[in-house]
């Protein structure tokens, strides 16, 4: 029943259930999956046809009895049935033998989160086949993931940007001190760019080319020797396909209005930081992770704004998945860490 001193059976998982991907840890293995979290439905019998990366590949192109849809929205439930549909298949796939032995499942949850959405994810989970559920807070698994020492009595500050939240918190001696949970991130930045576009050049830009417009040319800051984009759309008054060429100066004007609520959500949390631990942040500095980490000059902005010093983690993206993880691989060690149990 061992191979390797690993059991066989009954492997515990570590589930970043987020809005824009879906990244699980199985205990002894380490990552197994990072899939987008989008289901695709037959609208006329109600059927799954897709989940992950074949659902998002049909997101805009699909007829219209077919629909694409993200059944998480700001880090939390939008459509229960779909993220437990969507939950299952992930589970069943990486625990092929659940039927034998229910994993223990630790789910990452935004630290904002209410009580009704809270047990809307686990019902999810136990639905999906946990024998019990265990919480442990984002930027908390963030810290974790990014190598920071969160049980220790010393101050450390994590920035976690994903794709439907920003969590900003100060984390010491296993708990969180201060937070600041926004529902603006990555998805927000994707919109204020689809927005602009439509706005002042009146071509509508589909989803997955606002996103990649940010990935491309997309910053917070000024960047030397920024690119510009051709981006292709449907022109909103003729109706025909058209090309237009965004500078990296307009996008980045684009986003400002997002990049600036999740700077404010560093500087507020900071503003009621003890005293000590706020002395501990401006020596040590603070760590960005999460998908948004990526977006161009965000660090630069972020230690512009507040005169601490920002590194992005070395696996920023995979930070939650795998401080989730480590609190699988060794719960005695991380127990202070998980907030509830089931």
């Amino acid at each position: 029943m061992r191979r390797g001193g690993i059991p066989l059976l009954g492997r515990d998982l570590a589930v970043d259930l987020g809005t824009a991907n879906t990244v699980i840890w199985a205990r002894g293995r380490g990552l197994v999956l990072d899939e987008p979290s989008v289901v695709a439905v037959d609208t006329r019998d109600g059927r799954v046809r897709a989940v992950g990366h074949e659902a998002k590949a049909m997101l805009g192109r699909t007829p219209e009895h077919v629909i694409a849809v993200r059944p998480m929205k700001d880090g939390v439930i939008a459509d229960f049935e779909l993220t437990e549909q969507m939950l299952r298949y992930f589970v069943q796939r990486v625990h092929r033998r659940s039927y034998l032995s229910a994993p223990r499942v630790v789910v990452a949850v935004p630290s904002g989160i209410t009580g009704v959405e809270r047990r809307a994810v686990r019902d999810a989970a136990d639905a999906a086949g946990a024998r019990a559920v265990h919480f442990v807070e984002e930027p908390m698994a963030a810290a974790i993931g990014a190598g920071l020492p969160v049980t220790e009595p010393r101050g450390s500050l994590v920035v976690d940007v994903g794709g439907g939240t920003t969590e900003v918190a100060v984390i010491s001696y296993g708990g969180i001190v201060s937070s600041r949970s926004v529902r603006t991130a990555g998805d927000e930045m994707d919109a204020a760019i689809a927005d602009h576009v439509k706005k002042h050049h009146g071509l509508l830009l589909g989803e997955q080319t606002a996103e990649q417009v940010k990935n491309s040319v997309g910053s917070a800051f000024p960047v030397a020797d920024a690119p510009s984009a051709q981006v292709r759309g449907r022109d909103l008054v003729t109706g025909l396909p058209r090309t237009v060429v965004l500078p990296a100066e307009e996008v980045r004007h684009a986003l400002d209005g997002v990049v600036a609520e999740i700077v404010d959500a560093v500087t507020s949390t900071l503003d009621v930081c003890p005293p000590e631990l706020a002395s501990d942040v401006l020596r040590d500095g603070m760590v960005l992770t999460g998908g948004g980490a990526l977006l161009a000059g965000l660090d630069a902005r972020i230690q512009h704004e507040t005169g601490v010093a920002v590194r992005v983690a070395d696996d920023p993206l995979g930070c939650v998945a795998v401080g989730a993880g480590a609190c699988v691989e060794d719960v005695d060690a991380f127990r202070l860490v998980l907030t509830e149990r089931g």
